[in-house]
């Protein structure tokens, strides 16, 4: 029973973060999402995973940790493209700024 409770734990988390992905990708910026936040959070996952191994207790319930941890990674890669596309767009207007004082 608590290996249920713990997917269902991991699945509610899970949950979120294609959501999480999807809104970031349609926001085209990172502004409001912090590194520090994913970084503790894949870093728990991590640990999850290897409590599995350490404990013991390596049954179903890792694949929905390497499954939450693959979203997780989804959530990274956005975030990257997200903080590329706001120095993009800081320099653009930088450019549109500096024409218009010169």
């Amino acid at each position: 029973m608590s290996a249920v409770l713990e997917a269902v734990m991991l699945v509610c988390f899970g949950l979120s973060w294609p959501i999480n992905a999807m809104k970031a990708w349609k926001a085209g910026t990172a502004a409001g999402t912090s590194w520090m936040f994913l970084a503790l959070i894949t870093f728990g996952y991590i640990a999850g995973i290897a409590a599995k191994f350490v404990g013991g207790t390596v049954n179903w319930v890792l694949a929905v940790y390497i499954i939450n941890l693959a979203a997780l990674v989804v959530n990274w890669i956005v975030f990257a493209r997200n903080k590329a596309l706001d120095s993009k767009h800081r320099a653009a207007l930088a450019d549109r700024l500096g024409q218009h004082v010169g």
